[in-house]
Order: structure tokens, then C-alpha cells, then sequence
């Protein structure tokens, strides 16, 4: 079942840097938490399941994440950035190793409902087009990590895909490209 048959509509990277920008100042401005939850999502290209139940212990001091993926159960490893790394030690600085990444007032980490909020809101006041949710994080890494290398073979590896025109598709580019290349068509 498709996710339009399920009353679901597919969600759209950030493509434009302006607008990831803006985004960034306003989570800023509103709540420190909210902010690295957004810069952590498009800079891991990890999925919302897999960010939310990280602890400081899983991110501090080392290169590399390892997850258990919620989705696939498969065991990941991931290289964090250099600019992912140091948002990682501003951000942890003080924080007990225990401690969730994305606390809630209730304890425990915030729920995906309450990243949908964060992100949703924050594109709302950006006026960033839409449908926009969590898996737009996601989604804004691989479009951008496509645009700077152009290698989608690494990129399908990085999300676990079967094929590269599934991994095109689902960062969106196939559509960008038909739009670009029906704009300039001409009889």
C-alpha cells in the first residue's frame, strides 16, 4: 500500500541553503535543543527513529556513530562531520553521559510527534514549501550530499538502498531533473 493510500503524503528535502539557514537561526533563537535536532538530522542522514533515543554517550568523543537501525535492525556505522562533530561537544558540553540528546519535559527523549512540532513549526515560520516533517531531515542530507558529489552509488549505501534510481527518487532529483529538462524542451 502506497503511503497516498494511506492518507500519508511524501515529504520534500530543504533544497534551497537559504532556506536551511533560516531554519537554523530560528530553531537558534527558539530552543538550543530544537536547533541541534535540526542540525543533527540533515548533517547524519540518520532517520528520526534512530536520532531521538541517542544519549550523550553515544555521540561524545568518537568519529563514528553506532546504531542499531529501528527500521532495518541492521547494525550502522556513521562517520560524523567534522561541523557534526563540534555542534556535538557545544551542545553536550555539561550534559551527564546519560542524559538523552533530546530530552522532554517528561523524561525520556521527546517523541517523534513533538520533532514533527519542532520541524513543521520552524518551516511554517520560515516559509519553507511543503509537505514538509521529519523525514525531511533525512532527506535535505541526501539531496545536499548528492548535489556536492554527484555520487549516488556512496549515497544509496549511506541510506541502505537497493538501487540508485530508488535513492534519486527518494531525494527527490529525479523529479528535479524532468522538471529541468522539460522546462528547456522545446519543438
Amino acid at each position: 500500500m502506497t503511503k497516498e493510500r494511506l492518507g500519508q503524503q511524501s515529504v520534500e528535502p530543504i533544497r534551497d541553503p537559504e532556506l536551511i539557514r533560516d531554519m537554523k537561526e530560528h530553531l537558534l533563537h527558539r530552543s538550543y535543543r530544537d536547533y541541534f535536532l535540526f542540525a543533527f538530522g540533515i548533517n547524519s542522514g540518520l532517520r528520526i527513529s534512530d536520532i531521538l533515543p541517542l544519549r550523550v554517550m553515544d555521540v561524545r568523543e568518537t568519529d563514528h556513530l553506532r546504531i542499531r537501525e529501528k527500521k532495518t535492525r541492521n547494525i550502522r556505522k556513521v562517520r560524523m562531520t567534522a561541523a557534526l562533530r563540534q555542534e556535538i561537544e557545544k551542545y553536550t558540553k555539561g550534559l551527564a553521559a546519560s542524559d538523552y540528546l533530546f530530552p522532554s519535559r517528561k523524561g525520556g527523549p521527546i517523541s517523534r510527534t513533538s520533532a514533527w512540532r519542532i520541524i513543521n513549526g520552524a518551516a511554517d515560520a520560515c516559509g519553507v514549501p511543503g509537505p514538509i516533517g521529519t523525514h525531511t531531515l533525512r532527506k535535505t542530507f541526501g539531496y545536499h550530499f548528492y548535489q556536492k558529489t554527484k555520487d549516488v552509488a556512496m549515497l544509496q549505501e549511506i541510506f541502505g538502498h537497493s538501487s540508485p534510481s530508488i535513492t534519486l527518487r527518494y531525494i527527490g532529483i529525479n523529479d528535479d531533473m524532468m522538471d529541468d529538462a522539460l522546462e528547456k524542451f522545446s519543438l
